[in-house]
């Protein structure tokens, strides 16, 4: 399918990306991030866009994501020699279905966040009819449904567009939506949902997709919106027991990217941290499904 290199911004981009620096290039080559890709991802479809979940295979050369108008895909990336992203393929495509096999539509249909364990198990979590799936790639059914914990802040198109997977199985997930000044984030693991612990909520940025790496950091994507544009947040997190910290790796001004919604990280064959975020375009002509990686150092 067409890819194409992402310097082709609308007019608003190229005034504020010009305008400002971002603190991804402002770090330099002492700062957190050796390097960064962009481009953009077309398909000829009319059910390809809105993408707000991604996992990567560990070898990073598939990637299977989710729209949040119900549909799951599995695509092929091409890499040249030193891991540089060349092309990508979708090579399956599939609708996601409810409890009776029928193809969804909005609200039910929402998925925002996704999740793949080690054994394979996916896992897509839905706002409108706030639940988590766990989904039969193949055909787009659901194979058990789990109920948001009780007490959980999630409204109307603000529920768990974050959902990550650790090492042992357990899933972790955050709202979209929170008014205090701490973040809770929801552990489920043996049937039973806890608050494994509270990030800081110190800024207008809110979570939008999170991502575990091989050594148990949680990576967490987050999201606002200015009248000059998207802004993207990303911070690496360290759990220990009910304790956090917390290093921003990346946040910038108004306009740098589209609407990045979705994460995965792995670590490449030479053992560089490797970052993908997607953004959902809403299906509007004047965004675009941007393909960012980066190359994280320290």
């Amino acid at each position: 399918m067409p890819i194409r290199a992402g310097f082709e911004l609308s007019l608003l981009q190229i005034l504020f990306a010009l305008g400002f620096a971002s603190a991804a290039f402002a770090a330099g080559a002492n700062g957190p991030i050796a390097q960064h890709q962009q481009l953009t991802w077309e398909h000829d479809a009319p059910w390809f866009g809105g993408l707000s979940g991604v996992e990567m295979r560990a070898d990073g050369k598939q990637l299977t994501a989710i729209s949040d108008r119900g549909r799951i895909i599995v695509a092929d990336l091409s890499r040249d020699a030193l891991g540089t992203l060349t092309g990508m393929e979708i090579i399956h495509s599939v609708a996601l279905r409810d409890k009776n096999g029928a193809v969804m539509d909005k609200p039910e249909a929402d998925a925002e966040g996704l999740a793949i364990a080690p054994d394979g198990s996916i896992f897509i979590s839905y706002e409108g009819d706030h639940r988590i799936a766990r989904t039969n790639l193949a055909d787009g059914t659901p194979l058990q449904f789990i109920a948001p914990p009780e007490g959980a802040l999630l409204r109307d198109n603000a529920g768990f567009e974050a959902l990550a997977v650790d090492a042992t199985g357990a899933l972790y997930a955050l709202p979209e939506d929170n008014r205090g000044d701490q973040i809770p984030l929801y552990k489920y693991q043996d049937g039973t949902w806890r608050i494994a612990a509270y990030l800081e909520n110190d800024s207008p940025f809110v979570p939008v997709g999170a991502d575990f790496d091989d050594e148990g950091r949680l990576y967490l994507l987050e999201r606002t919106v200015t009248p000059l544009g998207f802004r993207t947040r990303l911070r690496r997190i360290e759990l220990s027991g009910d304790q956090t910290s917390a290093v921003t790796l990346l946040q910038t001004l108004p306009a740098r990217y589209d609407n990045l919604e979705a994460l995965t990280v792995w670590r490449d064959a030479i053992g560089r941290t490797r970052v993908m975020m997607i953004s959902d375009d809403n299906f509007l002509s004047v965004q675009e499904t941007q393909v960012i990686e980066l190359t994280i150092t320290q």
